[in-house]
Order: C-alpha cells, then structure tokens, then sequence
C-alpha cells in the first residue's frame, strides 16, 4: 500500500515509496517499435484502449488503482498479444506518479446496410484518439481534503501514432509559479494539440462582464424602439409639420428625429 504526502513546500514533497517488482523490466532504453520476445502479464498494468491500438503502463499496488510507472510501457494492436516499445516523444518521469486519466475522441454514426432492416437505425461509436493523463498535485490522493491536478504535468497517448509525450503547456496566469492552482482553468484546443491553463476566477468575470454588456445594448435597443414608437403615437396632427411630441411632453424638430 502506497501513499503520498499532503501538505509543505519543499520540492519533491509527495513523491511515492518505490517497491521492487519481481516481474520488472525497464523499457526506456528500448528502441521504439520493437516486438518483445517475453509475455507480458496484462493484471500487473493500466490497460488504456484506443482507437488504433492498446497502450499499457505498470500498475503500482495501491487501493486507488490511480499509480502509474512509466519506465516500462508497452503496446499493442487492439486486442492482440503483440508487445511492442512505444514511442517516448518526451522525458518519463523516473518515480510514481498518480493520474486521473481523460478520454480524447469523438462520435462516428453509421447507418446499417439496407439488408439488415432488423438493425437500429443508426449505430453510434465512441472512438478514443488521445487519453490524457493528469497528475495529481504533489501525488495527494482523490479523497484528500487538499487534492487538486497539477495542469502543468499532462502525459498524453496518441492513437494514431502510438506514442507517449509530454504536453506543453503555456500557463497564462500574471503570478506563474506563485498562483493559487486551485483557481487553475485548462482550456484544451486544436483537436487536443494546444494546452493553455488561466485563472477560472477571471474567465468567469470576463464571461459575467461580456454577458452583462450585450444584455446591456439588447436593453438600449428595446429602449429606442419603444420610445421611437411612443413618439409616433403621440403625434399631433395639427401642429406644425417639424415638431412632434414625446411621452414626457418635450417637444422636438422633425430634423433631430431623424
């Protein structure tokens, strides 16, 4: 059983005890791409499916199942036996490292044959093209009073070309390392290539003021109209051709109306 500290500053606080594993092999020096000529017990190892293949990194014992080792890797063909070494696009950490894991994909529908009457009309997939995985900050667990992700630290699988990198993400936040993380917003984009993190509290401000503000010409407009109305209505026939009167009584050239 594994835990992580909680609380302090100093760097390296929360790092996770390594145990020796028996049936261990480190993958990292391994060229990428080559087929293993050893078993590989699936039980001991996070099994991450994908679209185009399966991807597994070791499992650390422990009672949250959230303990990831990245030194040994492997990956496979969906639903085969062929081990193969990914490929490591970025420095792996060295040490334990405990993740939430996020699904990256999309929706395929697909219409049946004409043959197969029978079938549903439509048939939808979910198709996984990237997983990411988050670490949590400074290793504490989900159940912490204290636990939140560290946005800075995401560990990306990709499907498509079977490899393992590490995101760079670009913190737009004025205090950098001096932040509250908690306050921390990810914004995710370019079909998951870009990662950006920025304080939640000033998007919802920025949001609130942006909302505010369109109610607040949707409210002019409406204004304008009604009085622009009520001016038509209070139109007096017999006088002059270049006055006309408002609700309040004003009076007002025809000239300046327009």
């Amino acid at each position: 059983q594994l835990s992580g500290v909680g609380s302090g500053g100093e760097e390296g606080e929360g790092d996770i005890a390594m145990v020796a594993a028996e049936s261990f092999v480190s993958t990292g020096a391994s060229a990428s791409d080559t087929v293993v000529d050893y078993t590989v017990d699936e039980d001991e190892f996070h099994k991450i499916r994908l679209l185009h293949c399966d991807f597994f990194i070791r499992k650390v014992p422990d009672p949250d199942q959230d303990v990831y080792d990245f030194r040994e890797m492997y990956v496979t063909p969906p639903d085969t036996d062929i081990y193969s070494i990914p490929r490591v696009l970025a420095p792996m950490p060295q040490k334990y490292v405990r993740c939430v894991k996020k699904n990256f994909g999309r929706y395929h529908v697909s219409e049946p044959p004409v043959e197969h009457l029978r079938d549903p009309l439509y048939k939808t997939e979910r198709e996984i093209m990237k997983v990411f995985l988050t670490k949590h900050y400074r290793n504490r667990r989900f159940s912490d009073t204290d636990f939140f992700l560290d946005f800075e630290e995401i560990y990306v699988i990709d499907s498509k070309t079977r490899s393992i990198t590490r995101a760079k993400v670009v913190v737009n936040v004025p205090e950098g390392k001096r932040r509250d993380r908690r306050n921390d917003l990810l914004l995710i984009r370019d079909g998951g290539e870009s990662f950006r993190i920025t304080d939640k509290v000033v998007c919802l401000l920025h949001n609130y003021y942006s909302l505010v503000s369109n109610k607040l010409v949707e409210l002019i407009s409406v204004i304008g109209i009604t009085v622009s109305k009520r001016r038509r209505q209070h139109y007096h026939p017999e006088r002059r051709v270049d006055e006309i009167e408002t609700g309040c009584g004003e009076a007002f050239p025809e000239a300046q109306r327009f």
